[in-house]
């Protein structure tokens, strides 16, 4: 039974877990070229902690968690924290938000370790847009990884491309490339969170989404995944592309996802700031039945919805921070 519900009758039941705040790329929207405010790892959370707290959160009704990062992949042994995670009872989905640079020798042992969907950030298929938006000349690498993601029996791949000024003239393009490899596309709105992310232009993904429903023939379609996105998709099932859009059309009224950063901090909501420490009340002591009431706790904290429109200068922490 799932007594994970908010003030709000909202059943939060997906965890999104960032393993590091570490990337060798610099995703403008992400993590800024220079940024030096990294955590130390004595302070990120051991295998042991993560395993302790997601099998917590399972016994209270989780069943869906993400590892995220930074880049999940470059955390030492992932893939011994990904079979021990997937054996969680409860946990029924495993899935991991990757910029896809390491996948490539990693695909097949992480499907082997319990992990059953990837996430693959691909903002470009033009190497110059791909080293401007993310800062490294890896378009090669990140096709590769996708490559061998689906050699592995992933199915489905869901590439996630940030609209924004620099690459809304590649959305058809990329359209078309994940129509061909067989993959699902989910175009998000850009969050604004810190001024680099503000500084990349904004895109209202609702004329897009008007513009690709009528040249595809899009209709209404829905996926499973537990995340924010509502899907179109052809008539006979080949295709399907998803729209994130926190600002042109929230999606608050439905959130089930809480975040749980790589120093044991819990977000509540992107756009807010309430939060839960539960690195300190772990390697205080605390027992299992103390941080079971702490899970609880800081349930009642999420807020009702984000202040992104009204309030865009009120965060100031960048997405790598956060955990994605």
């Amino acid at each position: 039974m799932n007594t994970l519900v908010d003030r709000f009758g909202r059943r939060i039941e997906y965890l999104r877990l960032s393993v590091t705040d570490r990337c060798d790329l610099r995703c403008a929207y992400c993590i800024p070229e220079g940024f030096k405010g990294f955590e130390e790892p004595d302070h990120w959370l051991t295998f042991d902690e993560i395993e302790r707290l997601i099998r917590l959160f399972a016994d209270l009704g989780l069943k869906r968690l993400r590892l995220t990062g930074g880049e999940p992949l470059l955390r030492k042994n992932i893939t011994d924290l990904c079979r021990r995670v997937a054996a969680i009872p409860g946990i029924e989905d495993l899935s991991i938000s990757t910029n896809a640079t390491q996948l490539a020798h990693m695909a097949r042992d992480l499907k082997q370790a319990g992990v059953t969907r990837l996430n693959v950030s691909l903002d470009s298929l033009r190497p110059e847009g791909v080293e401007r938006i993310n800062g490294r000349p890896v378009l090669d690498k990140i096709l590769a990884g996708l490559d061998a993601g689906r050699d592995a029996g992933f199915r489905p791949i869901k590439v996630n491309m940030v609209a924004m000024r620099e690459n809304a003239d590649e959305i058809d393009d990329i359209v078309a490339y994940c129509m061909e490899k067989g993959f699902v596309l989910r175009l998000i709105e850009v969050m604004p969170m810190g001024d680099t992310a503000r500084k990349m232009g904004y895109v209202d993904l609702q004329p897009v989404k008007a513009r690709l429903q009528k040249r595809f023939g899009l209709v209404d379609t829905v996926l499973s995944g537990g995340g924010p996105a509502r899907y179109l998709g052809t008539p006979d099932g080949g295709f399907t592309v998803g729209f994130i859009t926190p600002i042109s059309q929230h999606f608050c009224e439905t959130c089930n996802r809480v975040r749980l950063t790589v120093d044991g901090i819990l977000h509540l909501c992107l756009g807010q700031e309430e939060r839960m420490d539960f690195r300190t009340l772990m390697r205080g002591g605390a027992t299992d039945k103390e941080i079971t009431e702490a899970i609880r706790l800081a349930i009642d904290l999420k807020p009702e919805r984000h202040e992104f429109t009204e309030a865009p200068q009120k965060l100031v922490r960048f997405m790598s921070m956060t955990g994605g």
